[in-house]
């Protein structure tokens, strides 16, 4: 998991001086860094801000994951910063690699950097009786352009999403456990999330997506539930279909996080049917 191993580490020890204070949010509530590096799901970023803080404190989160389908490798790893449960900044490293039996033009690691800003606009994740609204934006930069632009005909190699979240979690809502749904709609032109460059020959293309995520606590500890993300589609030379999970995650404490879903993320460029596992793990404060 490259540099975000000793992320992780460096956490862990900034950690112990205990930024965030232990009666600040629930466990569970600083939801996880996902794949772009937000605060969210594993593919969808949720209205929360990440990291333990509430009001007047500040959080952070280090995460290194990865997914694993039947012909490409996902690594990620990454940090954000959330302060006074209102502002969270990211960032998060992407290296995308097919595996050693698959053939095609892919002959090369592409990797891409993203750096994201949410702002939580009004509302409470818990405490208000409407969800909890954010407006965040994540500026991506592939690192290896020649695939996407000079083989599959992509327009640029860096481009910028926003995106606005609804996230609310009901207490006791299905049979007495607590209940969290989460819908985003996002404005991109980022073919799958940019690995695969951004717009067509046409130019940029942008358009909305949507994007949703429910999940069950089954108790303190425990949480069980699903995903869905739409994709632009946008590029002539190969098809593009809507990523889902269905996940796991594990919160054994405020400082740790796991999660492990199991993947579909349909047909990428070349390779269809392309499903297989997603683990990451993450350090918080």
């Amino acid at each position: 998991m490259f540099k975000a191993v000793f992320i992780l580490l460096a956490l862990s020890c900034a950690a112990s001086v205990g930024i965030a204070q232990e009666a600040s949010k629930i466990l569970g509530t600083s939801a996880l860094q996902q794949i772009e590096g937000a605060g969210g799901g594993g593919i969808v970023p949720w209205a929360t801000i990440g990291g333990y803080g509430s009001e007047g404190e500040w959080g952070g989160a280090a995460s290194a994951g990865g997914v694993q389908v039947s012909d490409l490798v996902l690594d990620a790893g990454g940090v954000l910063i959330g302060w006074n449960n209102r502002v969270e900044v990211s960032f998060m490293q992407q290296t995308l690699q097919v595996n050693e039996l698959s053939s095609g033009p892919f002959d090369a690691v592409i990797q891409q950097h993203i750096y994201g800003a949410k702002v939580r606009a009004f509302g409470h994740l818990i405490y208000e009786p409407w969800p909890q609204i954010s407006v965040g934006v994540q500026q991506k930069l592939n690192l290896n352009p020649n695939i996407p632009i000079d083989v599959l005909g992509a327009d640029s190699d860096r481009g910028t999403d926003i995106y606005v979240s609804a996230s609310k979690l009901w207490l006791h809502a299905l049979a007495e456990r607590n209940l969290l749904l989460n819908v985003t709609a996002r404005y991109t032109n980022a073919n799958q999330n940019g690995l695969l460059g951004f717009g067509n020959g046409d130019g940029s293309d942008y358009r909305w997506v949507a994007e949703a995520s429910a999940g069950v606590f089954l108790n303190h500890h425990w949480a069980i539930g699903g995903e869905y993300r739409q994709q632009p589609d946008r590029l002539a030379s190969v098809d593009e279909s809507p990523w889902w999970d269905a996940f796991v995650a594990w919160f054994p404490s405020k400082r740790i996080a796991v999660v492990a879903a199991y993947v579909d993320l349909g047909t990428v460029a070349l390779w269809d049917e392309q499903r297989g596992g997603y683990v990451s793990i993450q350090i918080t404060n």
